[in-house]
């Protein structure tokens, strides 16, 4: 992929510092904890397939199945049972998927797959590994006046996800930083290793990576706070970028004064003493991507509402709920608009033979899209139990409002009728009620008119900073994370404490890819296939990390939120990696920085340094 933006040999041109590196960032594997499993039941009488998968998108994996089965889509159901994990292992059909089908058909019968651990690392669509090559230009204030970027991907033996994850590379080097001139050239290359493809923060955390390690230093080399060169970049909202991202709401300003005040960067930052040190980055990702993998023209996300009998809200939703929290979002939607308690709420998700098609869990587009269509959804049966309350109460349904369960004429405290009894006369009127809420993006946030414009564009970003605090052992080359803060620009955090754990989950992801995690082969043959041999963080390892949410209330939101589950990781490397140069002096391009290398570089350092020294 090959784009340019603006003008970049004149901001080269502009530039007062011009820096140029490379960097080299290890595969690595979404290791969550539930292997990869898939139950097919087959019916020959009624030629029909039933499948239940751990799939992050069960209308695909539909799509997918009718096609390879040869089979009218009909026949098929797909069920997603309440599993969770993923981080993006399970964005696209997988072969088990379709076995485990053909399997079932073949014996007419049921057929269950279950990956070991070592089959599910061997089929993980991982994060690729990653080779940045990244040139800045910055004026004496710190300004960004051009940037040139080429990414190479060692993506496996399949393509999958490949083109979409090289994309993402490019388009979100837009939507952060205010740069009129980039220029970008991604490639994608077949390897003869497992496929790689969507991982959390998907196709962004590499070039992030490399990106504010870049700032810092060139920081350094101005003279330049860290935290002042990227205020001197900060957009303003609402925008377009130049590869035709839509910015609508931009909290990174408030996310930097946080981080900064609660860490005590500006008494602490160098004064720790040799060993210790304070890094600091930024990060951004989409609140959903603009059109859908597959197009069918169809709404991006449907939600059906039904008021029965019992007097309970069932909210129907094709949304997969991964452990993020998706299903508490949409009961909180209908709860919140329609004025009831939440408890009256139940959520059914994820079968295709009851719920309406959503496109999936994936580029954190559920609680934005989803979230969306059940406010719909919601205001639709409002109005019909507002209409039965008026008709009780002989009054305009203009005039009738709904808090606590209790329907009241506005201004009136006598006039007033408990939700059973407007239940009731609702029902009476037409039966069971159904409602529908749909959601697509907005025409102007599909992105622009060159090739993949549509990967990255967005509703919404969500914004993020980090300060990491780290103690480094020069003997031994060991880094402990000594404390984490970590604010996010989420928009309107409408589950305060789901916020708050997306982002220490997402410090943690990014923790791993910067102390330890690693995918290598040896001999054709992987190296650490298990959960023995690939290290990545437990709680033993875990700092204490302080969570600033910022609330920067995005138009286009339901209730004003955007995405919290994907943002914050990719700040997470490079503000190591720069709190490691501040203690020991040592500028790192490798991830991850484990002890190995970090010895073989304060080696490589000392030899260049007696060099130096022996030539004076």
């Amino acid at each position: 992929m090959h784009h340019s933006f603006g003008d970049p040999a004149r901001g080269f041109a502009e530039a007062d510092l011009v820096r140029e590196e490379s960097f080299d960032c290890a595969e690595i594997n979404h290791a969550q904890m539930e292997p990869h499993a898939a139950l097919a039941e087959y019916d020959p009488e009624r030629e029909r397939l039933t499948l239940h998968s751990v799939t992050q998108v069960p209308f695909y994996v539909h799509l997918t199945l009718a096609r390879c089965l040869d089979m009218d889509s009909s026949r098929i159901r797909v069920v997603k049972p309440f599993v969770g994990g993923g981080f993006g292992a399970r964005t696209e059909t997988l072969n088990f998927e379709i076995i485990a089908a053909l399997l079932a058909r073949k014996a007419g019968g049921k057929v269950m797959m279950h990956l070991t651990r070592e089959e599910s690392f061997l089929t993980h669509r991982g994060r690729p590994r990653t080779q940045v090559r990244l040139k800045i230009g910055l004026s004496r204030e710190g300004r960004i006046t051009a940037v040139e970027c080429e990414a190479v991907m060692s993506g496996g033996a399949y393509a999958g996800y490949g083109i979409v994850t090289i994309l993402y590379a490019g388009a979100l080097l837009h939507g952060i930083y205010a740069i009129e001139n980039i220029k970008y050239d991604g490639y994608r290359v077949y390897t003869n290793q497992p496929p790689c493809g969507a991982m959390r923060g998907h196709g962004t955390v590499d070039v992030r990576h490399a990106f504010e390690a870049m700032l810092d230093r060139m920081a350094r080399d101005l003279g330049l706070d860290p935290f002042a060169l990227r205020r001197a970049n900060l957009l303003t909202a609402p925008l377009f970028t130049p590869n035709g991202l839509m910015v609508n709401s931009y909290g990174l300003g408030e996310c930097l004064d946080k981080v900064e005040a609660a860490s005590g960067w500006a008494e602490r930052k160098g004064r720790l003493g040799r060993g210790k040190g304070l890094g600091m980055a930024c990060s951004h990702y989409v609140s959903g991507a603009a059109k859908p993998v597959h197009w069918t023209g169809e709404p991006h996300a449907v939600v059906s509402m039904k008021l029965d009998f019992d007097g309970g809200i069932t909210v129907l939703t094709g949304a997969s709920d991964i452990g993020q929290g998706s299903s508490t979002i949409v009961a909180l939607a209908a709860a919140e608009v329609i004025g009831i308690d939440l408890g009256r709420v139940r959520v059914v998700a994820n079968d295709s033979v009851i719920t309406p098609k959503d496109n999936g869990s994936y580029s954190s587009r559920v609680t934005f899209m989803v979230g969306n269509a059940a406010i719909e959804a919601a205001r639709a049966m409002r109005a019909k139990l507002i209409d039965a309350a008026a008709e009780l109460l002989d009054a305009d349904p203009a005039d009738v409002d709904c808090a606590g369960e209790t329907f009241f004429v506005k201004g009136s405290s006598q006039s007033e009728l408990g939700f059973h009894d407007v239940a009731i006369a609702a029902l009476a009127k037409e039966g069971t009620i159904t409602v529908k809420g749909t959601f697509t993006t907005p025409i102007e946030a599909q992105g622009g008119k060159h090739r993949g414009g549509a990967v990255g564009s967005t509703m919404g970003f969500s914004y993020a900073a980090q300060v990491v605090e780290v103690s480094v052992d020069e003997a031994t080359g060991q880094i402990s994370v000594d404390h984490v803060w970590a604010a996010l620009d989420c928009g309107f955090a409408i589950n305060p404490l789901a916020v708050e754990g997306q982002i220490e989950g997402s410090v943690w992801m990014g923790m791993g890819q910067g102390l330890c995690e690693e995918t290598t082969y040896l001999d054709g043959l992987p190296a650490h296939s298990n959960l023995t041999d690939y290290r990545f963080p437990t709680i033993a390892d875990s700092p204490p990390i302080d969570v600033q949410i910022v609330e920067s209330i995005d138009p286009l939101g339901p209730f004003g939120a955007k995405e919290a589950g994907e943002g914050a990781l990719s700040g997470f490397p490079p503000a190591l990696v720069n709190a490691v140069a501040d203690a020991i002096g040592l500028d790192a391009n490798v991830l991850p920085l484990t002890p190995d290398r970090v010895l073989e570089a304060l080696i490589r350092q000392r030899r260049s340094q007696r060099r130096k020294e022996a030539a004076e």
